[in-house]
């Protein structure tokens, strides 16, 4: 495999809560994480590292990802969780820090939307919000 795997965002939350030192870096957009709402790790007094994989609103992919997340001081060493919508640039996240020879990079497959349901909307079907984690909205 090319990263260490997927997790879901329960599993997710009890490695941020187990491990001091894992760190969980949401790959989103200025424009999700304003309007969307973010997860919350205060109860275990951490902090979202918020570093985008892709450009907004171009989309395309922010070609200096890895430089990025290795300047918000994270060590090749630690357990890195990238969270996104519903998993799958997350998934691209940690390849891609794989390659660039962190040892631990997991995708949280759900992401923090999860799935659309039947009407189309994101949010409650899966995802880091419908496991009822904490989070908020500015």
């Amino acid at each position: 495999m090319s990263y260490a795997g997927d997790v879901t965002p329960d599993v997710a939350w009890q490695m941020l809560h187990d491990n001091p030192r894992a760190v969980l870096v949401d790959v989103r957009t200025d424009a999700e994480w304003a309007y969307v709402g973010l997860p919350d790790l205060g109860a275990i007094k951490r902090n979202v590292v918020r570093v985008s994989w892709q450009l907004f609103p171009s989309g395309q992919v922010n070609l200096r990802f890895v430089a990025e997340v290795t300047a918000k001081d994270i060590q090749p060493d630690q357990t890195i969780l990238f969270l996104c919508r519903s998993g799958a640039r997350s998934k691209a996240a940690a390849i891609a820090m794989t390659a660039a020879g962190f040892k631990s990079c997991f995708n949280v497959a759900e992401g923090f939307e999860g799935d659309r349901d039947g009407s189309g909307h994101r949010g409650k079907v899966g995802g880091w919000k419908a496991r009822e984690l904490p989070w908020g909205q500015s």
